[in-house]
């Protein structure tokens, strides 16, 4: 039996009404993809509800259950969250009831495990939520493994020409004017350039924190996920990988609430909260009112290039033989071998790439500054 969408409102604004104090922390969490505060991570997440899906399905309770995990947890912020969580499990609420009083836990896992739990089929919805961080972990992991190391030589190239230029090139600038020549022109214009970053220096890290702070300020407002979203999506490469990890999710997030009996109007509702990707979020904004008006999912999805031609022809099948959770369940799958693939591939291309411009930058630097000095042995300066 699915959730009501009048429902869903009432219990929202009752919750709002009885807890005025926890308005805020509900609706930042609302905006952000499904994850726990820095205090328990993805990662932790991910154990969380394996363990409990594991011990439901071999016939434990939900009490016995978290007093297992409990008794297995070491530290004392975690420790406390889950015996919350069983102290309001023991006084007559539900487990998803229970999830949400902690604060911690988003609206979209709130409802699936109340579907779970009136279809009798939260073990599922626990396997696959526990399924869904695993991915998200090992996403945030292969990415992170294949962007750390091209990151770190980025950052060392740029610090090591603001150092050339600030304290290197200077110091020979002071030999250079004892010589009472002009210099060539490569040599004139390293010169120069040390002279604008030792002269602006403070201008350019101020600039540089100052586009920073803008950049946090605005993160979450509309204008500026619109342009940095298209901006990124433009860019060769990373605009693929960032459209495959958002539709991947997506994909994930569609199977796991269709699979539960959720209402596909639900489902888009919810999935529309928990992504945090301008172009999905603005496109389901749209699908949502279309489903209203008696749309095809598929129809109202072609017209986003956010959604690939195949998934929409795809969804189309899907929708004629009443199996969009097995096609949402393949999507994920194949949208997650691509990223893993394009990741790695990102990687390596990026890699030599920095090595290159990091070889003619301090290479073109370096020459610039020994030129006079092969010309005064050769006579020629």
């Amino acid at each position: 039996m699915g959730i009501k969408i009048d429902a869903i409102n009432q219990e929202q604004a009752a919750i709002r009404k009885n807890d005025q104090s926890d308005k805020k922390s509900i609706f930042a969490l609302l905006n952000q993809d499904i994850s726990f505060n820095k205090s328990f991570p993805d990662k932790k997440k991910e154990q969380f509800y394996a363990e409990i899906s594991l011990l439901l399905s071999a016939g434990t309770d939900i009490k016995t259950a978290l007093e297992l995990i409990v008794e297995e947890t070491e530290k004392e912020k975690d420790r406390k969250l889950l015996e919350g969580i069983k102290d309001d499990i023991i006084n007559g609420l539900s487990f998803s009831e229970a999830l949400q009083q902690t604060g911690k836990f988003t609206e979209y896992e709130y409802y699936s495990l109340k579907v779970g739990e009136e279809t009798s089929r939260v073990d599922v919805v626990l396997t696959d939520l526990a399924q869904f961080f695993k991915q998200k972990v090992d996403q945030k992991r292969k990415i992170s493994s294949a962007l750390s190391y091209p990151i770190i030589l980025l950052l060392s190239a740029f610090g090591m020409v603001v150092f050339l230029l600030k304290f290197l090139v200077p110091m020979f600038e002071d030999i250079f004017k004892s010589f009472n020549k002009e210099l060539p022109g490569i040599t004139q214009f390293v010169v120069d350039a040390s002279a604008t970053v030792s002269d602006y220096f403070l201008v350019i890290v101020v600039l540089f924190v100052g586009l920073y702070t803008f950049i946090f300020i605005n993160r979450k407002k509309d204008w500026f996920r619109r342009i940095s979203s298209a901006v990124v999506l433009k860019t060769p490469l990373a605009g693929d990988m960032s459209q495959k990890i958002y539709l991947t999710r997506f994909c994930h997030s569609m199977n796991l609430l269709i699979s539960a009996r959720n209402p596909l109007l639900n489902s888009i509702q919810l999935v529309k909260k928990m992504i945090d990707y301008y172009p999905i979020q603005s496109a389901l904004e749209v699908v949502e009112k279309d489903i209203m008006n008696g749309k095809l999912l598929n129809e109202s999805m072609r017209a986003f290039p956010i959604f690939p031609r195949k998934m929409t022809s795809l969804i189309k099948v899907a929708e004629e033989v009443n199996k969009l959770d097995a096609i949402f369940k393949s999507l994920d799958e194949q949208y997650s071998k691509e990223l893993e693939h394009k990741s790695e591939l990102f990687g390596k291309l990026l890699e030599p790439f920095i090595i290159l411009f990091i070889s003619v930058v301090v290479g073109f630097i370096v020459i610039a500054m020994y030129v006079p000095m092969i010309e005064i042995n050769t006579g020629l300066f």
